[in-house]
């Protein structure tokens, strides 16, 4: 597998990046959300190779990626008011429109068999450059084998898929460190999350006409396993409502409640852990980490510095694959702001197991 930079030759590097899409070949490339994995969003045979080098579900859907406003023209039949106003305000950046596809414009690999389509356009100079060279919109999901942490380095999407895809494009570290907020803007105005992300509720209640919402999936009994999340049956709406994401190696469980009783809770956890032999692992916040006993111990930031927290959350959850950790306890954090995304994502990769301080686990 070829990794191209995308400095130093930059320009040849993104040529040649952009020939593999065009002749229906599969490319790694930066976004400010993570590194996604391209193919030419009509070509069938391209989009399946995606599926295959990640493993991914075919019910799944993409997300399709454009470099100009002029790409959505014939991509999809619909952009009503209440889209266009979040368009106007949010791209290029981390955020996914779910629009009405239209017929026979991208593979129906990429749609899972919906009448609709994600479409973003990322805000990375060098993925949009790579899309317009490619001359074509790019089906792409995060660059890692399903499942596993989503990659915010290159360094990443090699280690889940070399010798798996024909390319990378080495732009650095990401960004925002999480996945595009997915959401669908009614005609009515009232704007509904399918997937948490990179903008915010509070961003988007400020430009959506009739509020905010979010889908029932989303919903705590939901997030709990309560049952109104798409069922064995039902496809997903949008990438990241239906399966288990971004899990470590090890078992992964989140502790949640007041700091004190948290930090109490874990202390014991860890314990209790390392006399059964674990090795274990443990995720938390600047104001509590050197307060605990783990073979690795990584910081997500300050706890009023969200944005930490979600740019270092894969990187460390692959670090403890690394370190070979068994056991992992994490602290929640508020869901506020961009610590719903954070939560969304820690929930998924813990299997949403909890511990609530205090009691017993759920």
């Amino acid at each position: 597998m070829s990794e191209v930079p995308a400095a130093g030759g930059e320009a040849a590097a993104l040529k040649e990046a952009a020939a593999v899409l065009a002749s229906g070949g599969t490319v790694a490339f930066p976004t400010e959300t993570v590194y996604g994995l391209g193919a030419d969003a009509r070509n069938t045979a391209a989009v399946e190779a995606i599926f295959a080098a990640k493993g991914r579900p075919s019910d799944n859907p993409l997300i399709v990626h454009i470099a100009d406003m002029s790409q959505l023209n014939g991509l999809v039949t619909e952009v009503n008011e209440t889209a266009r106003r979040l368009m106007e305000a949010f791209w290029p950046g981390p955020l996914t429109l779910v629009l009405p596809v239209a017929e026979g414009a991208v593979s129906p690999r990429v749609t899972a068999g919906l009448s609709t389509v994600g479409v973003r356009m990322p805000a990375h100079d060098v993925a949009l450059r790579l899309i317009a060279a490619a001359g074509c919109p790019v089906a792409a999901p995060s660059a890692n084998r399903s499942g596993r942490p989503s990659p915010t380095l290159a360094s990443h999407v090699g280690e889940d898929l070399s010798g798996r895809i024909d390319g990378i494009v080495d732009g650095g570290p990401t960004g925002v460190g999480l996945e595009s907020t997915v959401v669908e803007a009614g005609r009515d105005g009232v704007v509904t999350v399918l997937r948490p992300g990179g903008i915010t509720v509070e961003q988007l209640a400020r430009v959506a006409g009739a509020g905010v919402r979010l889908d029932a999936a989303l919903q705590p009994e939901a997030e709990a396993g309560g049952g109104a999340a798409p069922g064995p049956a039902a496809a997903p709406r949008a990438p990241g409502m239906k399966y288990t994401h971004y899990a470590p190696q090890g078992v992964l469980r989140i502790v949640r409640g007041s700091a004190d009783r948290v930090a109490d809770r874990i202390r014991a956890e860890l314990a209790a852990a390392a006399a059964r032999g674990e090795k274990t692992g443990v995720l938390a916040f600047d104001e509590r980490l050197p307060s605990y006993r783990a073979d690795c111990a990584l910081s997500l930031g300050r706890e009023a510095e969200l944005e930490t927290a979600a740019h270092r959350l894969y990187a460390a959850l692959r670090r403890f694959d690394e370190c070979g950790v068994t056991y992992i306890l994490a602290e929640a954090c508020p869901e506020e702001g961009l610590g719903s995304a954070v939560m969304n994502r820690l929930l998924k990769a813990a299997g949403h197991r909890v511990i609530e301080a205090g009691g017993d686990l759920d």
